[in-house]
Formats: structure tokens, sequence, C-alpha cells
């Protein structure tokens, strides 16, 4: 495994700094002295197909990425990046696993890409075209190490059990996705919906009917956006970290079924559009003046959330470690990427067995839904 000299922060380990006057808690990053990243060979007696072939992703999955189920505090002893190969009967999978304390899927994504043009270069010293940036920003009159309110980690420490889901991947074409921005857009009067809004629109009313929640029940979609590029002045698209923010539009079931794509869309689309330096810069502002750590629960509040993860403007499929391209991607616990490229996109949808069925016999949604060209 190549060493981590560009992305070193990912070598390190989670370290605390407890204070008594006042109770607080530093939590920080440790390089020196680290044990360093993991890298785990293992293999298992199955085939691609075995994995490919199924409709729904099968449970030996998760045994293929090393921080299933752990907690971003669990970075004081676990590595904050882990990459796992596993061997198959006649293929590899790669599971990497990164702590969220370090990065988000942008961080990610960029320390991947990173890796395969330093592969496909060949050269022992080279130049990396996108070197990370990790000064790190903080409001002003804050920083460089911010305090939790906390006498001790049970304060803010939570394992979260996800319930039973089946977790399927379902695939929209480009052709597919054209059509649902034409249709939002024209529902609505408007050129200004994107894809990925009415895609994500249009999942979120399907789901909404699976579930069958009453008329007046709430409901409502959450969107990962990135707070880089909304700044004043903006942030290095290659700042390495966390800088992002969960948007949501909320409705009542009722409302939401009773209104067509447009309606819907534009809802989203309203909440994207009025976030802005301000907004970023007032969320970071309430955070600093009374810290809290985020709990998975707080995300899916009110249950009825739909949570959109993710981005289809990632570049996931091109990267090259001297197998091929990947056959596909598959993501431990809604996420989005297209093999085919293009605007196509591999959604990944994770339900209880009851609303998945349910949605599987929607016949509007199914119809959108159409069959990947094979990547045997």
């Amino acid at each position: 495994m190549p060493n981590l000299f560009h992305f070193y922060p990912l070598a390190g380990r989670l370290a605390t700094r407890k204070e008594e006057n006042p109770p607080s808690y530093a939590v920080f990053v440790e390089c020196n002295n680290s044990p360093g990243a993991k890298f785990i060979h293992a293999a298992a007696d199955i085939s691609v197909s075995d994995i490919v072939s199924p409709t729904y992703v099968p449970l030996v999955v998760q045994s293929f990425f090393d921080h299933d189920r752990a907690v971003n505090y669990d970075g004081r002893t676990r590595p904050l990046l882990s990459i796992q190969v596993t061997e198959l009967v006649d293929g590899v999978f790669i599971g990497c696993s990164m702590n969220h304390v370090i990065g988000v899927g942008t961080s990610f994504w960029h320390f991947v890409n990173t890796l395969s043009e330093i592969f496909q270069s060949q050269e022992d010293n080279i130049q990396i075209s996108r070197p990370p940036v990790f000064e790190r920003w903080f409001p002003e009159g804050y920083g460089p190490l911010l305090k939790l309110p906390f006498t001790h980690e049970e304060e803010f420490i939570s394992r979260y059990e996800t319930p039973q889901l089946l977790e399927r991947i379902f695939h929209f074409s480009t052709e597919s996705i054209a059509k649902l921005k034409e249709r939002a857009n024209t529902e609505y009067k408007t050129t200004k919906i994107s894809s990925f809004q009415s895609l994500s629109a249009f999942v979120w009313k399907a789901i909404t009917r699976a579930r069958r929640f009453p008329s007046e029940m709430v409901t409502g979609c959450r969107l990962a956006i990135n707070n880089r590029s909304r700044m004043e002045p903006p942030l290095s698209p290659d700042y390495f970290g966390n800088s992002i923010y969960s948007l949501r539009a909320v409705t009542t079931g009722g409302e939401l079924l009773e209104h067509d794509l447009g309606w819907a869309a534009w809802k989203l689309h309203q909440a994207v559009a009025n976030y802005t330096d301000k907004s970023v810069r007032d969320i970071v502002n309430d955070w600093v003046r009374s810290p809290s750590v985020y709990q998975i629960s707080q995300l899916l509040d009110p249950p009825q959330i739909v949570l959109m993860g993710s981005s289809p403007r990632f570049n996931k499929y091109g990267n090259e470690f001297g197998l091929g391209k990947a056959l596909t991607l598959q993501f431990h616990k809604l996420k989005a990427d297209g093999r085919e490229g293009g605007a196509s996109i591999d959604l990944e949808v994770c339900l209880p067995p009851c609303s998945m069925k349910a949605l599987e016999s929607d016949e509007e949604f199914m119809a959108s839904v159409s069959l990947p060209s094979s990547p045997m």
C-alpha cells in the first residue's frame, strides 16, 4: 500500500484532552507514534456473481469493511483509514473505510482518486495534481482547538444499531434521469431544478407511498450539501476535512403525494438555493456557542425522513489500480453514481423489508428504473 505522505492525517489516531475547569473534552488527530493506517488481506469462497447478481446486497458484504458498526470516537484505538482487499474466487472486493471525523465524501474520493493517479503514473516522486489543503477554517475568534462541554465520553457517545433492512441498487439511465428532470421543470414551469433534485424528489415521493404514512404525518427529504463553494471567499475544493451540512425539505405525507413531482423537486431546489455563506456561518457560529456531537438519530428525525447521501459528481468509476474498471460500487450503509457514465445513477436504497416490497410494487417508480448494462 502506498504511503500516506500526501494524506498524513489518515495515518494517525484520535486523541483526547480532558480538562476539569471548566469541564471539557478536546478531540484532535495525533500522528506521532501512530500505528498508521490498516491494510487487510482476506479471502472468501464466493464469486463476483454471488455479490452482484442477487436482488439485494448480500449480508456478507458487511464483512468486507473493517469499520462495520464503528463510531467516530473509536478512532482513538482503531485506524482512521482501513483498506481491506478480499480475494474472491474470480475477482477481488476492495473495501475502503475512513473515519467520518477526518472527512466526508469529497475528501474520501479525493484520496482514492489521488491513489489512482499515483498508481497510474508509476513514478516514485509524482507531483499530484490536487494536493489536499489541511489548513483549518474556523469562524472568527475560534480555533485551532474546539472543546466539547462534557465530563465523560458516555455523555456524547451512542451506538446506533441499524434495524433490519434490505439494501438494493436501482439503476437510473441517463435517459431516465433526463426525463425526470424535464418532467419536474415542466410541471413547475421553470428550468432551475437539477437532475439530482428531480431524482431525489422522485425517490422521496415513491418511498413515502411505500411507507403508507397517515396523510397528516410529517415527512422530509435530506440532502448533503458541500459548504466549500458556498462560502465567501470559497474554501478550496481540495479542502480536506468536514465541510458539509444536511439540508432538508419538510411537508406532510398527504401534501407531498397530492402534489406533482415538480412541486416536490422545487421544495428541494429552494432549500439548496437559499443555502448561502450566511447560512453556513450562522450554523457554525450557533454550534461553537453551544457545541454538541451529532447523532445519527438527529439526521433521521423525524423518522419519516428520506436521507440522500453521497453525490453523483464524485469520480468513483474512473479509478484504476491494475485490475480494470470496477464492476460495481457498494456502500456500507441513499448513495449514488453511475458506472455507465453520463448522467446515469446507481442508487442504493436501504429500507425495511415491507417498505422495500411496496417500493418494488410501485409501477411509477419501477417504470423509471432500468436494467444496467451487465458488468460481467
